[in-house]
């Protein structure tokens, strides 16, 4: 709790009227003795060591800067063994401000209300800090964080992660289930292109990778073996092995996870003709045909357009629909637990792997339609697609294609492949290139092969976590391991699993190689962060964590149940069971927690109930307006209102925006008390959730959501309408809608009329 506050205006990066000097005067005489220096600086950025002198001759725990917002020049306001806080005067105030009826403000003096939000947001900033208590960081029980990464997978991705993880001087473990190291990367005949020219196949360079992790000291390689069991945090996980010789258990400071891939049946391509003509193999049956050089077809279409396959898919889905409805209507009993719907259904979804992997099957078409001219001379290769999905540098592989005699690509809609005369295959084209239908007479066809991550099949990683053994809700995303790909890419819902490669996404040799050192990199940042008690993104560097209060814990397990990481275990009682590493300091935990004991030292229940009481809320709303609470997602709905208001995109006066860490921090004592002190509404800004899910902490806007049915019980209670209380959804991009969002809901508040607590 910060008892010595010093408090320093940025006039020049506040501006817009204010009136700082009164500000600061307002400031003492509220505060008094709690804030021992107020100054205001033409520049501040030039008082930095003006700052540390009155922190050491004061004796300031506390530093409030009013100026721009916190996400900006956060490299020039830092005050060892002191608490820092920001208050943003510029972009949601200032810059942000425009008159209730629209009209443009005045040059010169500050209008009143200007002046009333300034003064409300340094009020807060000042209480916020009150009630901030130092950060104690979080020790491992081990003391100190094992550096040795735990890397599942020994193909292609996982040896090249083995290999950067080693390079920084950090143990691996190389976990590989087959006898062998290589897995898919072994069985491939040549790489599409992974260097300078970029033009033609190349040899993947495979043995000299495996020869250097055999020379490798730092890397242990572990074959016929899985994972039996994986427990513990980051910086201290114990995992257990599975081999041939018995257990094998060994300390890790963090996993990757590069499992890799299998093969889409090919029962899902049966009606482009796969498993019933003769000579329709899948791209990955094509590239054994050719490793073993036993490539005899002078006539080779390759077919990327899957439409076949997918109407098909479609078909049986609307069929089995309608029979269902019919048998469910005539005999309810045989309709029961109905299989070939469930089959059906499963059907569409492991089809979508094929769309998936169209970057990557582009890609082998055109290496393998290569392959076929270069069996035979006068030998030709048919690409039909949809669409030709060819990215980055590859764009010269694709020209190179073009360019060779022998190879034809041409967009078309293959409606049917048959058998033709002799061992002959017809494949029917219809709107070509060529302006015509036609049908190619060939010697062989190769239909794609969608690329089905390993998670959507296997338990790959064992966790022994109270919230399950497996990765959650990796249905979601069709069995790929769930990053926000956006901004986390490698991340896993397990804090310390980093994927890499195609248990990630469908990607190429080079891509898998980059996304390898990317994951490695990520899991030795998150071994060091776990060792200092710091989070992992999206808080990176943050050093609180929550702190229980066990005596009132009434053992309810929603903290367990909601938190998005798994990162609480419980006892056989239910009582929570901390393990902070795991935990990525979002607070869903104590916004689920109904008898409030979950807290953080810069981040709890009185903090920002505070903050929401401390705000000027007039008692006659006709005259001087409604009083809104904005509760902000720091990670995108904050950010999204700087930018509004870096562009002047201006709003209603009469809100005032607090950030939270996450909307499913949020608890619903926060709305009781905006409602007590008189708000006349509350606007809950965040993430967008749901299959496009954007939310940085996953599930926080759709917590958030669930739990309003909660707040509107107790609003009800309270005799207030629940349409005072809304959540809306706001994407970082979406900066320039917010002003109307504000607008409008400020609109309907006035409209609603006051709140009936208001002035009592």
């Amino acid at each position: 709790m910060a008892t010595k506050i010093g408090v320093y205006f940025d006039q020049q990066n506040i501006g817009g009227g204010l009136d700082c000097a009164a500000l600061a005067e307002g400031v003492g005489k509220k505060w008094g003795t709690l804030t021992q220096v107020v100054k205001v600086y033409p520049v501040l950025a030039d008082a930095v060591a003006d700052i540390q002198a009155d922190i050491e001759a004061n004796g300031l725990d506390g530093v409030l800067i009013c100026g721009p917002t916190p996400r900006a020049d956060r490299d020039i306001y830092k005050f060892p063994n002191v608490q820092l806080e920001r208050v943003n005067l510029r972009e949601q105030c200032v810059m942000a401000f425009r008159n209730p009826d629209g009209s443009p403000c005045a040059d010169g003096a500050a209008p009143p209300l200007l002046t009333l939000m300034a003064q409300d947001y340094v009020n807060m900033g000042v209480v916020k800090l009150q009630k901030t208590n130092p950060i104690e960081p979080a020790q491992l029980e081990g003391g100190e964080a094992v550096k040795r990464v735990l890397v599942i997978g020994g193909g292609w991705t996982g040896i090249c992660a083995a290999l950067s993880v080693s390079a920084y001087g950090y143990e691996v473990a190389l976990v590989e289930k087959e006898q062998e190291l290589g897995g898919n990367a072994a069985r491939m005949f040549k790489s599409t292109p992974l260097s300078f020219p970029y033009s033609d196949p190349q040899e993947t360079g495979l043995e000299g990778k495996l020869v250097t992790v055999r020379a490798d000291k730092n890397i242990t390689v572990y074959t016929s073996a899985s994972v039996a069991r994986l427990e513990g945090q980051p910086g201290e996980f114990t995992a257990t092995l599975a081999t041939g010789k018995g257990e094998v258990t060994l300390r890790v400071g963090a996993v990757v996870l590069a499992t890799g891939w299998k093969p889409l049946s090919g029962d899902f391509l049966a009606p482009m003709g796969y498993g019933g003509l003769p000579k329709v193999v899948t791209s990955e049956e094509f590239e054994q045909i050719a490793r073993r050089g036993a490539l005899d077809a002078r006539r080779v279409a390759f077919v990327l357009d899957t439409s076949l396959a997918v109407n098909d898919a479609k078909a049986k889905a609307a069929a089995q629909a309608e029979t269902g409805a019919a048998a469910a209507e005539a005999a309810p009993k045989a309709a029961e637990g109905d299989e070939p719907a469930s089959f059906v259904k499963a059907d569409l979804e492991c089809i979508k792997h094929l769309g998936y992997s169209n970057a990557v099957s582009s890609l082998v078409a055109l290496k393998q339609a290569n392959y076929v001219c270069d069996s035979a001379e006068g030998a030709q290769a048919y690409i039909l697609y949809d669409h030709m999905v060819v990215q980055g540098v590859y764009e010269r592989y694709y020209k190179a294609a073009q360019d060779r005699l022998g190879i034809m690509m041409t967009k078309a809609s293959v409606t049917g492949i048959a058998k033709g005369e002799g061992d002959a295959l017809l494949v029917s084209c219809a709107d070509t290139l060529l302006g015509m239908d036609f049908d190619l007479e060939v010697d062989m066809v190769v239909l794609p092969t969608g690329i089905v991550p390993t998670t959507a099949k296997d338990l790959v990683v064992n966790f022994a976590y109270r919230q399950g053994p497996d990765f959650p809700d990796l249905e979601l995303f069709d069995g790929f391991s769930d990053s926000n790909y956006i901004c986390f890419p490698y991340e896993s819902r397990r804090t310390g699993v980093y994927a890499a490669g195609c248990v990630r996404q469908p990607l190429m040799l080079d891509a898998c190689e980059e996304d390898a050192q990317g994951a490695a990199l990520k899991a030795i940042q998150c071994i060091e962060s776990a060792g200092r008690g710091m989070a992992v993104h999206p808080r990176s560097g943050d050093m609180s964590h929550p702190v229980f209060n066990f005596v009132r814990c009434t053992q309810c397990k929603r903290c367990t149940e909601e938190c998005p990481f798994g990162a609480l275990d419980d006892d056989e009682k239910g009582t929570p069971k901390p393990n902070p590493a795991r935990c990525r300091r979002c607070g869903t935990c104590f916004g689920a927690c109904p008898e409030r004991v979950i807290s953080f030292a810069n981040y709890n229940i009185d903090q920002i109930g505070s903050m929401i009481r401390e705000v000027h809320v007039p008692k006659d709303m006709k005259n001087e307006g409604p009083r809104v609470l904005i509760l902000a997602c720091e990670n995108d709905a904050y950010p999204a209102l700087d930018m509004a208001g870096m562009r002047h995109k201006a709003w209603s006066p009469y809100v005032r925006i607090i950030p939270v860490r996450c909307l499913g921090s949020l608890n619903a004592i926060w709305i009781s008390d905006a409602m007590s002190k008189g708000y006349d509404g509350v606007m809950m800004l965040g993430c967008k959730y749901g299959s496009d899910y954007q939310c940085h902490f996953i599930k926080g806007s759709e917590i958030c959501n669930r739990r309003k049915e909660n707040i509107a019980e107790t609003l009800a209670r309270l005799g207030i309408e629940a349409s005072r209380v809304e959540q809306l959804e706001a994407a970082i991009d979406e900066y320039d809608k917010l002003p109307a969002m504000i607008d409008d809901f400020v609109r309907r508040i006035i409209e609603q009329g006051p709140n009936p607590f208001k002035g009592m």
